[in-house]
């Protein structure tokens, strides 16, 4: 039995196709009612843990820039203690954000800002930051899960705390 009788059947239903196609394709790539952001960047082969867990919401355009959108600029720690902004921007490629705006991390008690995140080969288990003046390696197992991520003068209370200072505000 044959589905479709005549070539004027099959155009119009080509046609359908291809007018459906067309309109999802026209939909901004606003993933973050069907993704979270964390599950974004492990499908473009980057740890879920780059980004912390008070993520509110993303975007993402056709080109790759990433929008991703915090509760408000907070400090959480990796290694060395990390600030992100209320909003981080980046281009979004397979394995890494490059131009990176709106997070910073603590190198020898300076904060200078990351500008690219690079995970050349996952099987080496290392992860690149570009800080500018210098490439840092970090292992990949630093960043699994999201982290906490805390309004600044929570986290910093709490480091020189660790150290033996109490904090006075």
């Amino acid at each position: 039995m044959e589905y479709f009788s005549s070539n004027k059947t099959r155009v119009c239903l080509t046609k359908l196709i291809c007018f459906f196609i067309m309109f999802w394709l026209s939909l901004p790539f606003s993933f973050s009612s069907y993704f979270s952001i964390h599950d974004l960047l492990v499908s473009r082969g980057l740890p879920a843990g780059l980004l912390p867990k008070e993520v509110k919401s993303y975007t993402l355009s056709e080109n790759g820039t990433l929008e991703v959108f915090l509760d408000g600029p907070c400090l959480t720690k990796y290694e060395n203690r990390v600030f992100f902004d209320s909003v981080v921007r980046a281009n979004l490629t397979y394995g890494s954000l490059i131009g990176v705006v709106g997070l910073t991390q603590e190198e020898l008690f300076l904060w200078l800002p990351v500008k690219d995140i690079i995970v050349d080969d996952p099987k080496s288990g290392l992860i690149l930051f570009d800080i500018g003046v210098a490439h840092k390696q970090l292992s990949l197992s630093l960043f699994e899960e999201p982290p906490d991520c805390k309004p600044q003068g929570i986290l910093k209370n709490q480091v020189r705390k660790e150290k033996g200072f109490v904090a006075v505000r």
